[in-house]
């Protein structure tokens, strides 16, 4: 799976979730991710921490706005990290780790949300999927409006913008990631942005 620059511009996305720092347009991790894998891989478990500390961030995002709750998301990074410390005998054969555990996050917060059903402990629309730097009222106000309108989106359209315009991959990585043809995630992506903009009453 590659990761390389968007096919659009930003269009105005918000800062991610839990107030992380925003992953990189080109990602200067990918060497360091790689030694990590293969660290794990030959039996090395002290590389989890380093791991985690590496890609926690990005894949709790992710995990939160597929599954819109954060103890779902939570559950599911844990999950990832402890199938990693079981399979590890697998990573060498993966040729882009990053892809590939957001992939796996895909997979388990798809099921974490079926699991659950219909029950949920909090309102979607008090999940903080975007949170605002600092510690302006405005910028805070912009934040909780930009989460409410994100929650209302179909979960495939707005994980669609998470991996598109948060984690900065293409069309066809997108759609690799989640299993779809890339027309279809770049159709999601779309129609996510035109309905955020119609939400937060923003010209087309």
């Amino acid at each position: 799976m590659g990761v390389g620059p968007r096919d659009q511009g930003q269009d105005g996305a918000p800062q991610p979730v839990e107030g992380s720092p925003s992953p990189p347009a080109v990602d200067p991790s990918a060497g360091r991710l790689r030694e990590l894998f293969d660290a794990l891989a030959r039996g090395d478990v002290d590389s989890l921490a380093p791991l985690y500390d590496l890609c926690a961030a990005e894949l709790h995002g992710l995990a939160l706005w597929r599954a819109g709750s954060r103890e779902d998301a939570d559950d599911v990074v844990q999950e990832l990290f402890c199938r990693l410390a079981d399979q590890r005998h697998r990573l060498p054969e993966v040729e882009n780790p990053r892809a590939y555990l957001l992939a796996i996050v895909h997979r388990l917060a798809i099921d974490r949300h079926r699991a659950r059903g219909r029950r949920r402990e909090e309102p979607l629309e008090s999940v903080p999927l975007v949170a605002a730097p600092g510690t302006d009222p405005g910028v805070a106000e912009d934040a909780r409006r930009a989460s409410r309108a994100l929650a209302r989106l179909p979960a495939p359209q707005r994980e669609a913008l998470y991996l598109h315009q948060m984690c900065d991959l293409t069309y066809a990585t997108v759609g690799r990631i989640t299993g779809v043809p890339t027309f279809t995630a770049a159709s999601r992506c779309r129609l996510g942005l035109r309905a955020l903009r119609r939400l937060l009453e923003l010209p087309p």
